[in-house]
Parts: C-alpha cells; structure tokens; sequence
C-alpha cells in the first residue's frame, strides 16, 4: 500500500500505480464500447477471462474457481474487471472482486466484499478473506458469503 513521505503525503507503489492506470484504460474502453447491452455485458466477461489467462499459474486457479463458484451461484452478478482484478458488479457497483496474491506482492490472494455486499454482522464483520488455497470447505464458505452478499 502507499507509503508516508516525510512530509506526509502518499507514495503509490508500482502495483498501485499500474492498477489505477488498468481502471482508467477499463473505464475508457467501456465508454468506447457499442452495441446492445448484451453485447457489452458479453465483451466485459470476455475481458475478466483475459485478466485471469494473464495471472501466473497458481493465482490463476483459485481465480478460475472462484470465477465458477461465484457465477454459477450469483448468475445476476455482471462480471468485470475493478482495477485489473475480476470483479462483480450488481446494478452498476462492485459486489465483490478477487485480488490476485501477485498483484501485490501479497502472500496470498483476496476475495473482497464491498459495502454493498450484506455481510453486516452486528458491528463489525469482515468483508476481506485471505484465500491461500481452494479446499471443500473453502468452496462452500465462498458460495455462502456470495449467498449472503447479495441478500
């Protein structure tokens, strides 16, 4: 994440930088995109696929099942990509998203929930989930945090 300089203010690092550059490329080629909003729903997947053909071999496994678990349980969630990381969206704003473990360096990769996903808990609940690897149980508690996400 962004350091502190000495007078304060942020330094974004390469990965920061490179994500923030992605999310402006995605925003621009969504503007640019035409036809029906099947089509565009249709070439917006097609560019979530292409991130995760793009990550190193095991960060692309989990993706892909995680890709599986969550259209297959949630199939009104639109898929896209959020920063260059597949994410789902349900009308228009980010339900959840998968950050790759080497998107920053990070010791394992992230399913993320946004505000919008009901995973209130009382006062305080997690909406971030380390995912070192895929197991059963792993599988199931994604497909019931999608579940109870989008309510």
């Amino acid at each position: 994440m962004a350091e502190k300089t000495e007078r304060g203010g942020d330094v974004w690092s390469a990965e920061e930088k490179a994500a923030m550059k992605e999310h402006a490329a995605e925003q621009k080629a969504a503007r640019s995109r035409t036809g029906t909003k099947e089509q565009k729903a249709a070439a917006d997947a097609q560019a979530l696929l292409e991130k995760i053909a793009e990550l190193p071999d095991a960060d692309r496994a989990i993706a892909e099942r995680v890709h599986e678990l969550i259209t297959s349980t949630a199939p009104q969630l639109a898929p896209k990509t959020w920063y260059g990381m597949p994410a789902y969206y349900r009308d228009g704003k980010v339900l959840c998203f998968f950050q790759a473990a080497s998107k920053f360096k990070a010791r394992y990769a992230t399913l993320g929930f946004d505000e919008s996903a009901a995973l209130d808990d009382g006062d305080m609940w997690a909406t971030s989930f380390a995912l070192a690897k895929l197991t059963p149980a792993v599988e199931r508690r994604i497909v019931g945090l999608v579940q109870q996400a989008i309510g």
